[in-house]
C-alpha cells in the first residue's frame, strides 16, 4: 500500500507526469528532457530524483550521460505503465512535448546515421562473405524457439538487431555495447520499432551489471572473434543464466582471410565447433545444438549450451 502511495504522490504533479510520459516512449537524458519541457535542468533533475525514488523510473550511466526511462522491473513498474497509458496523447500539453521528442528522436537519427555512413562500406564487405543474415536470424529463431524468454540478453549488440528480432517475443530484453556510437543506433532502432520493452546499456561482456542467474537467454552474436578473452566473455554469460537457460553464440568457423584481422580488428579467425564447446563445457555448460551455415568464403556456426545439470549423489540422500 504504501510503495503504490508513493508512486502516486510521485507522479501527482504535471512536470513529473509528463516526465513519465516522454520516458515511457524512449530513453532520455536529462539535457533531453530540459531541451523537450523548456524548464531548467536542476528543476528537471529534482523532479526526475523523485521519480527514481518512488521507483517509477530507471537511471542508468552511460559514460558522462545518465538515461532515464520507464521503470521496467520495480514494484511500481505497472504503475508507471498504467499512468503513462492513461494520459491522452491528444492533451494540447502531451502532444507537444511528443512532437518535440520526436525531433529529439530525429537528431539522434541523422548522428547515428552519419556513423553508420561511415562503417557501412566495412560491414558490407563483411557480410558479403557469408550467409544472409536473414538465414543466420531463422536458424537463431529455430534453435531458441523452445525456451521460454522472459529476460533476454544480448552481448554485443551492435545495431540492436538481435533485440529487434527477439524483443516482440519476450518480456524485457537487453543490449550491451561498450561503443556509445552502436549504443545510439540501436537505441534508435528499437525506438522506431516501438519495442519498449527492450533497453541498451553501456557495459563490458567480461564483467556485466547483471545479477548472477538473472537471464533465460542469452546471444553473442558475431562478437567473439573481436573478444581478448573468449573463454572469459562466455563465463561471464554462463554467470547470467538460470537453470533451464539458453546461451547461443553465433562466430565465423575458421578461415584463412588475414584482410579480417588487418582491416576489420578481427582477434580471432573463427572457432572450431571443438573449440567452443570446450569453453563452454569450462564455464559448466552443456552442449546442445550445433549448425553450420555455409556461405562463401566463410561459413557462419551456430552454438547452444545450456548450465549443466548436477546430479545428486547417492550419499546427498537423507535417510
Amino acid at each position: 500500500m504504501e510503495n503504490l502511495l508513493q508512486g502516486l504522490r510521485a507522479a501527482g504533479e504535471e512536470t513529473r507526469l509528463r516526465l513519465l510520459v516522454l520516458c515511457g516512449h524512449s530513453e532520455l537524458t536529462v539535457s533531453e528532457l530540459t531541451q523537450i519541457l523548456g524548464q531548467s535542468q536542476p528543476r528537471v533533475s529534482r523532479h526526475l530524483k523523485l521519480l527514481c525514488e518512488a521507483g517509477l523510473l530507471d537511471r542508468y550511466q552511460e559514460g558522462s550521460w545518465v538515461y532515464y526511462r520507464l521503470s521496467a522491473k520495480s514494484e511500481a513498474a505497472l504503475l508507471a505503465r498504467t499512468l503513462v497509458d492513461l494520459v491522452p496523447e491528444t492533451d494540447a500539453t502531451v502532444s507537444r512535448d511528443l512532437e518535440r521528442l520526436e525531433a529529439v528522436k530525429k537528431a539522434r537519427t541523422i548522428a547515428a546515421e552519419e556513423y553508420f555512413r561511415e562503417n557501412a562500406a566495412h560491414w558490407r564487405q563483411i557480410r558479403s562473405l557469408h550467409v544472409p543474415e536473414e538465414a543466420v536470424e531463422a536458424a537463431l529463431l529455430e534453435l531458441m524457439g523452445s525456451t521460454e524468454i522472459t529476460d533476454f540478453l544480448d552481448i554485443g549488440t551492435g545495431t540492436g538487431r538481435m533485440l529487434e528480432l527477439f524483443g516482440p517475443t519476450v518480456a524485457h530484453a537487453i543490449g550491451v555495447d561498450t561503443s556509445r556510437e552502436m549504443l545510439s543506433f540501436a537505441r534508435t532502432a528499437i525506438d522506431d520499432a516501438g519495442l519498449r520493452n527492450c533497453q541498451v546499456r553501456l557495459a563490458d561482456m567480461y564483467n556485466l551489471p547483471f545479477a548472477s542467474q538473472s537471464q533465460d537467454a542469452i546471444v553473442i552474436h558475431q562478437v567473439l572473434h573481436y573478444a581478448e578473452d573468449p573463454a572469459a566473455a562466455i563465463r561471464e554469460a554462463a554467470r547470467l543464466l538460470r537453470p533451464g537457460g539458453l546461451l547461443a553464440v553465433v562466430d565465423f568457423a575458421p578461415h584463412e582471410l588475414d584482410s579480417l584481422c588487418t582491416d576489420h580488428a578481427h582477434l580471432h579467425k573463427g572457432f572450431s565447433e571443438n573449440a567452443v564447446w570446450r569453453i563452454c563445457e569450462e564455464a559448466g555448460l552443456q552442449s546442445k545444438d550445433f549448425r553450420v551455415l555455409e556461405g562463401s568464403p566463410l561459413n557462419v556456426n551456430i552454438w547452444t549450451a545450456a548450465p549443466a545439470v548436477r546430479r545428486q549423489s547417492k550419499g546427498a540422500i537423507a535417510s
